[in-house]
């Protein structure tokens, strides 16, 4: 304890705040040898969001005993710089690809390094990858993306087994990449991260023109496709969209985040575009067929007339959206398919709109592809350490007077769901990369919900924005419980420093989470 409480001292006067909450947190927080829990991680792969990204889609493993630093060479029998870090893919042998944009210096064979790729990425920053498996394809000279595939994991040169070589020099020296990775929200700790977008795509689709200031990440994942069984769309097939209903889609679209097509393959399988919009056997009505009951709870003003009427079409159309965002279309494919089953409790029903809206040119849904479900945590879980709450929120301190770039993941620009992300991982734990991807993983068992009053230092507060009220879409963490103060990746015009929640706590969604002493690769305690 007493150590824990020299750490919370340092951090009171970095943060400002008095030494009685650094207190509070060492009272109430567990021990530093308390049992560590293994991360719960989600369904699917990290996205890749920021500039840069491991050396491979594939989970990994880095070499224990072959991090940066002198080390005995298995080989030469001798002390050396080891100029890098040694990681296994699993399985072994899969491709290796491009850290971050550049352009190739070198490709071919090095002495010890046997196929080798080096990569200049401006700035005096350039990669290495060492020990491939076969020459690579690029060239000296040729211009790479990130992602892009530059070979594949071997044992060439002096090597003894399968693995990658994998270094960053900066001037000309080389340096650890572990904390450099880190810095840019990019965590060398072998969980898989999803392939990288092709160059030149947008990182938001072409219908979400601009996100609000308080936006983030730029994610999307694609709508997914249709199964099996399917009904309706077997006998009817998806007709000719009247230009003054497609409007329509595509205005609620745009504001909820979600392809048009999804909106049309709905209105699709309810109405045929309005074509059928009398009163259902079950007392469903309007354009995309609310009953009452769904309507009184999620039904919207889409025209602005003032009014949300269950008949008119903008309002029927624009509260689908709203119900198809508060049912959890964002959380992934499976959310999408969630929502839809939501909508209409049949799975030939599901498949039926993803028809429709394949065939009407599918798109991409504006959230994580992680699907995390999770309900209320885990308040049996140990807290998270007093060292490790200093560590965390000492890292998002230092980041005070950085730039809010909406997709950026550091090392001087966030948005507020990298801020938090890169915080975590500080301290071991690698979480989703969205608001409500973060939230829906602590749900899982990596956290649990706590009362706003109850609220400590480096607790999660989270609550809704550019989505609407039933889709979290901001995270920022508690600074001080008793004045309500943060520390968070704001917006543009703020940046990140230390600001207020007290404006979020009426909003639709306003929730705090507590981090439980959790780790990637928990540690024995003694």
């Amino acid at each position: 304890m007493k150590g824990a409480l020299a750490v919370l001292a340092a951090l009171a006067l970095l943060l400002g705040f008095p030494l009685a909450t650094a207190v509070l947190v060492a009272s109430v927080a567990t021990p530093a040898l308390a049992e560590e829990h293994r991360t719960l991680f989600c369904e699917g792969t990290l996205p890749v969001t920021g500039d840069w990204r491991p050396p491979y889609e594939t989970a990994y493993a880095l070499t224990p005993g072959s991090g940066f630093g002198q080390r005995f060479h298995p080989i030469h029998q001798e002390w050396r710089l080891h100029a890098g870090v040694d990681m296994t893919s699993q399985p072994a042998g899969a491709p290796v690809v491009a850290a971050a944009a550049g352009t190739v210096t070198g490709s071919g064979w090095t002495s010890g390094g046997g196929n080798t790729v080096t990569i200049d990425h401006g700035g005096a920053i350039s990669t290495r990858y060492l020990h491939l498996a076969e020459p690579s394809p690029l060239t000296v000279g040729q211009a790479v993306h990130q992602g892009q595939r530059i070979g594949t994991e071997g044992s060439t040169g002096d090597s003894t087994g399968s693995h990658l070589h994998f270094e960053i020099h900066q001037d000309g020296q080389p340096i650890d990449p572990v904390p450099f990775m880190l810095e840019r929200g990019a965590p060398l700790n072998g969980v898989a991260v999803a392939p990288s977008p092709p160059p030149g795509e947008e990182p938001l689709p072409p219908w979400v023109p601009e996100l609000p200031e308080d936006g983030e990440g730029g994610i999307g994942f694609e709508l997914p496709a249709p199964g099996e069984p399917r009904q309706d769309s077997l006998r009817n097939p998806p007709l000719p969209i009247p230009s003054g209903i497609q409007e329509l889609y595509e205005q609620a679209g745009s504001e909820y985040g979600i392809p048009w097509a999804l909106l049309a393959g709905i209105g699709m399988a309810e109405t045929a575009h309005g074509a059928n919009t009398g009163k259902s056997w079950a007392g469903a009505r309007g354009l995309m067929q609310f009953m009452s009951a769904t309507f009184a709870a999620y039904g919207v003003d889409g025209d602005g007339d003032g009014l949300a009427q269950i008949d008119n079409d903008a309002d029927s159309v624009h509260s689908a959206a709203n119900y198809l965002t508060a049912s959890g279309v964002h959380r992934g494919e499976e959310g999408v398919r969630d929502a839809l089953f939501a909508y209409n409790h049949a799975d030939w029903y599901v498949n039926d709109v993803l028809y429709y809206a394949q065939q009407y040119g599918g798109g991409l849904v504006l959230g994580d592809p992680l699907h995390c479900d999770g309900l209320v945590g885990n308040p049996d879980l140990p807290l998270v350490s007093s060292e490790r709450v200093a560590e965390m929120l000492a890292f998002a301190a230092g980041q005070e007077g950085d730039s809010y770039i909406l997709g950026a993941g550091g090392p001087d620009a966030w948005d507020c769901s990298s801020l938090t992300q890169t915080a975590m991982a500080q301290i071991g734990i690698t979480a989703p990369r969205t608001a409500q991807a973060q939230r829906d993983w602590l749900a899982i068992g990596n956290g649990f919900r706590v009362p706003v009053d109850q609220a400590q230092p480096g607790d999660l507060f989270f609550f809704d924005s550019y989505l609407g009220p039933h889709m979290i879409g901001h995270v920022g963490f508690v600074r001080d419980p008793t004045t309500s103060t943060s520390i968070e990746a704001a917006n543009p015009a703020k940046g990140v420093g230390f600001f207020s929640y007290e404006h979020a706590l009426d909003n639709n969604i306003f929730e705090i989470w507590r981090l439980g002493n959790i780790d990637d690769n928990p540690k024995a305690p003694g």
